[in-house]
């Protein structure tokens, strides 16, 4: 079964609101196993509206409206959907009852006229009961294809597609219905070119399951996805390549789904049974920030230091002055004395520092923007890493800390 999504709403194209009803209901129908090839956006037009679901209805058996259903001229849906499938608008007088019903409890007045269009469906539609608000949606039926309209409110959606929209479908689809199970693979250390070219059979050689990389600030992603009978069956058939690609991608894989290297991290130190110090400069205390948001950091961060002014690296973390003096704040000796410092200090096992430019200004033809140096330090050695990082401060700041985190990790992995 192919759908399509037709996201209605002005408000949407001038960027205004972000469009989270077409991720989530992607999401929902990808999880019982209905395809989405097209999504589309359009404004609070009539006539394009009807446009766009004639195009949909061409490409998908299932099209799927959200917005424009609201009390007022310009909310388009209704008659669009019945302009678009040749039929009149009706009342449901059961969807007015209720419409009334739940303005009366909640103390709004509302006029007759407003109550009335808020119930009107296309003839020979299915109702569909909105729990959370007054606007209905509705399913109707033309040829052999489904149009789904619910309201744009994300909660009221939400409930239309749980209650009703998803046992619909699940029902039309019978016997050859499926689902679809995804697993994502986390993976931090490596471009986006280089994991494609370690495993460039499983991403173009495949078509159940299926493997397709995801790029995000710092990191990239793996995403296995399988199409089966059975969430069993479909998991069955991930095992296999995902234990392929951890063969070749080795510990440059850190986690899964929604695991973030901090998240790793925090695992394996508590694992191992290790405490850790954070000296930040340029990263100004993200890396700290990141550990401590995982539940259970407090058992395996001993300490953490924002040590911004080259007098709080000598007077706090000890670095030397000569050091400073003769190298810069922003280099591998002081990177290193940073670690050094923080192990010493916070009486870790092994710690991490960073310090680096991160912009707009203060740049150098020796020390540019981006240059950054990652200092790690343990009973067992001492390591650094100098980094050429692109970007906003921002950005910069962010793919510092998730690659000092990583460097973190991996030597706890190995040295550790």
């Amino acid at each position: 079964m192919k759908a399509e999504i037709v996201s209605i709403g002005t408000e949407l194209l001038l960027g205004q609101i972000v469009d989270t009803n077409a991720a989530y209901i992607s999401r929902k129908l990808a999880e019982i196993g209905v395809d989405v090839f097209h999504r589309v956006t359009v404004g609070d037009n009539p006539d394009r509206v009807v446009a766009a679901i004639n195009e949909a209805l061409e490409r998908a058996d299932v099209v799927i409206t959200t917005g424009g259903l609201g009390p007022t001229e310009d909310d388009p849906t209704r008659e669009a959907v019945a302009k678009a499938l040749g039929v009149p608008l009706v009342v449901s007088e059961r969807a007015r009852r209720r419409a009334e019903s739940r303005l009366a409890r909640a103390g709004h007045e509302i006029g007759l006229e407003s109550a009335v269009r808020q119930a009107m469906v296309p003839e020979g539609a299915q109702v569909i009961d909105n729990d959370r608000g007054t606007a209905c949606g509705f399913i109707a039926s033309t040829d052999g294809k489904v149009v789904i309209s619910m309201p744009g409110v994300p909660g009221e959606m939400e409930g239309m597609m749980e209650s009703t929209v998803l046992p619909y479908l699940q029902g039309r689809m019978g016997d050859a219905s499926s689902v679809i199970v995804w697993k994502v693979l986390k993976i931090c250390g490596r471009g986006e070119a280089s994991v494609e070219e370690e495993v460039r059979d499983l991403l173009h050689g495949r078509s159940n399951p299926t493997v397709a990389p995801l790029v995000s600030l710092g990191e990239v992603a793996l995403r296995i996805a399988a199409k089966a009978r059975s969430p069993q069956e479909a998991e069955a058939m991930i095992a296999p390549v995902e234990a392929e690609i951890r063969a070749r991608l080795g510990d440059d894989v850190y986690g899964t789904g929604d695991d973030e290297l901090q998240d790793a991290v925090v695992r394996l130190l508590t694992a191992k049974g290790l405490r850790c110090a954070v000296a930040e400069s340029v990263t100004g205390g993200l890396i700290a920030h990141k550990l401590t948001q995982v539940p259970g950091s407090s058992a395996v961060l001993g300490l953490g230091v924002t040590s911004y002014s080259n007098e709080a690296k000598r007077e706090i973390l000890g670095v030397p002055a000569e050091a400073l003096e003769t190298h810069g704040a922003v280099s591998r000796e002081v990177a290193i004395a940073m670690a050094k410092g923080a192990l010493l200090k916070g009486h870790a096992d092994v710690a991490v520092s960073t310090t680096g430019i991160a912009g707009p200004s203060g740049g150098t033809a020796g020390k540019p923007v981006g240059l950054v140096f990652v200092g790690i330090a343990s009973r067992h050695g001492i390591a650094c890493a100098r980094l050429n990082l692109g970007g906003t401060r921002h950005e910069i700041k962010e793919r510092a800390a998730r690659r000092a985190l990583d460097l973190l990790r991996r030597h706890v992995l190995s040295k550790c």
